[in-house]
């Protein structure tokens, strides 16, 4: 009887730590197993990136059209507009995009003719909320509103 109530309770634990881990704290979207959020504060790329840390995270990747779809939905519930750090960069060899959270750099929607790392000093991936929405690079030292991701755990 001892056994069937410890693996009862054990049952319950794990039932309840995997339900905690499937939900987003206030402020954060849930999707497909990561939660993102709306940065309004502009802040240069390194700045967004230190914050995003902080709040348990990392510049937002992007791994496909859907989940880019839901950035964009992310950043318009919160009446975001204009362009946007995210996650990617080529910071460590040019021409070789990796996102901050080590997520594949698989999925792209570069803007035709970027990244073009004009003026050999764009190494940090922006995003438009308006018209076509492309990415492009852009010098990472300019101030502009973020997206986080975080894994559920």
């Amino acid at each position: 009887m001892k056994t069937l109530i410890l693996a009862a309770l054990l049952c319950a634990l794990l039932a309840l730590d995997t339900a905690q881990g499937q939900s987003c704290f206030s402020g954060w979207t849930r999707n497909n197993g990561r939660c993102f959020m709306h940065v309004p504060k502009a802040l240069t790329w390194p700045a967004a990136q230190l914050n995003c840390q902080s709040l348990g995270g990392n510049l937002a990747s992007v791994r496909d059209a859907e989940e880019y779809e839901v950035i964009q939905k992310v950043i318009a519930d919160a009446k975001g507009t204009g362009l946007i750090w995210i996650g990617g960069h080529d910071l460590i060899q040019e021409g070789k995009w990796k996102w901050t959270d080590k997520t594949p750099f698989t999925y792209t929607n570069w803007a035709p003719g970027q990244p073009d790392d004009y003026q050999r000093n764009e190494d940090c991936l922006q995003i438009s909320t308006e018209g076509r929405r492309f990415w492009n690079d852009l010098d990472c030292q300019t101030p502009l509103p973020s997206v986080c991701v975080k894994k559920l755990w």
